[in-house]
């Protein structure tokens, strides 16, 4: 079984820095949200399903930006993954450890990250031959110092991981200094209050200011 990221796309979210998890609560005002994102470097959206327009949101970004990577999050149950696919994401994310799910994403041949807290996750993600893996919620569990510590035992397996939760402006950077951390998930840089406010030169001034290191 391979649950491998293409190696093009593994490209762009590493040369992104930073992937902008999003929950998008209308589709009003998604191209603009895609543009500053865009304009301040950060060329991966993960779109979470938390909402009635998620999949209606990925579709049209999808669609409109092709130089955007369409990721979606929040992905938790096995139908999910045919709909998020359809839609237009190149891959997809999760919280946890859902077996279910990652093997309905093997059978679509849609790449997954399932969310891993333990070395125990990371082995039942390897079974799968997952090598990315999402570390959430990082902060909280005892941040890079727990990353390192627990990756450590695998780090000659080459796996990466995405780091999410509690991760802010200044932490990021300290997590991107590690070779395996792919890219930190920034959910601080277009949040929904921010969307909703129509702040778009500070998402793209947020994106720009990770971005430009």
């Amino acid at each position: 079984m391979k649950n491998h990221f293409s190696e093009s796309i593994r490209r762009e979210i590493a040369a992104s820095r930073a992937i902008a998890t999003v929950t998008i609560e209308n589709t009003e005002n998604v191209k603009t949200l895609a543009e500053a994102l865009l304009a301040g470097g950060i060329r991966c959206i993960e779109i979470t399903l938390r909402t009635p327009v998620a999949l209606e949101s990925m579709q049209i970004v999808a669609q409109a930006f092709p130089e955007m990577q369409v990721i979606a999050g929040t992905v938790i149950a096995p139908e999910q993954i045919k709909a998020v696919q359809d839609a237009g994401a190149v891959c997809a994310v999760a919280p946890g450890m859902n077996r279910k799910v990652i093997e309905a994403a093997l059978d679509a041949n849609l790449p997954f990250a399932p969310g891993v807290a333990t070395p125990s996750e990371i082995e039942t993600a390897l079974e799968y031959d997952c090598d990315i893996m999402k570390l959430f919620p990082a902060e909280p569990l005892g941040g890079l110092s727990y990353l390192k510590n627990m990756q450590t035992p695998y780090a000659h397996l080459g796996i990466q991981f995405i780091p999410l939760g509690g991760l802010n402006a200044k932490n990021a950077e300290v997590y991107l200094q590690e070779a395996f951390i792919l890219a930190v998930g920034g959910s601080w840089i277009a949040k929904t209050d921010a969307i909703k406010a129509g702040d778009w030169a500070g998402i793209t001034a947020r994106a720009a200011a990770l971005t430009s290191n």
